[in-house]
């Protein structure tokens, strides 16, 4: 299955799950709590406040060659965003890729998406505990603040 055949598909709107391909076009689904959209709605206002510039995007679909991903939020220069802004998923990753983790997630699986994101032009990911605690990465290292947002926290409170 594509990305655009998900998208179009009548009994795959309104699930209460995020949607996601693996690299064979099979769907993987994975449910949503309340505390996981709480610190997707949290992280996108502050990203936005931080910065005029540039876009948020919350559920970004992103094209990766292991299937089509779906970063919790995004953000996106100028630039990116013209690219991207008319597309059904991203050929290229907006600047910064946020996963927020629920405890189905594995570590092989985050590092895998972190990979993937820098290999599809991300230039930080970042990784939201369920207790909103982020860990900011660039390619190979992790740091203690996000260098295109530095004054981002390194907890987010809800």
């Amino acid at each position: 299955m594509q990305w655009h055949e998900v998208c179009a598909h009548p009994d795959l709107q309104n699930l209460p799950f995020k949607l996601e391909l693996n690299e064979y076009g099979q769907i993987v689904m994975s449910p949503a709590r309340v505390y996981h959209s709480i610190l997707q709605g949290e992280i996108a206002a502050l990203l936005k406040s931080q910065r005029s510039e540039g876009r948020v995007l919350t559920e970004c679909a992103i094209h990766t060659h292991k299937g089509t991903k779906v970063a919790d939020v995004a953000w996106a220069s100028p630039a990116i965003f013209e690219r991207i802004k008319q597309e059904i998923e991203c050929s290229i990753a907006p600047d910064i890729c946020i996963e927020i983790l629920s405890s189905a997630n594995t570590n092989r699986e985050m590092e895998d998406k972190i990979s993937l994101y820098f290999s599809r032009g991300a230039k930080e990911v970042w990784l939201c505990d369920p207790e909103g605690r982020i860990t900011f990465h660039i390619p190979a290292e992790v740091l203690s603040q996000s260098v295109m947002f530095p004054g981002f926290p390194q907890q987010v409170v809800y």
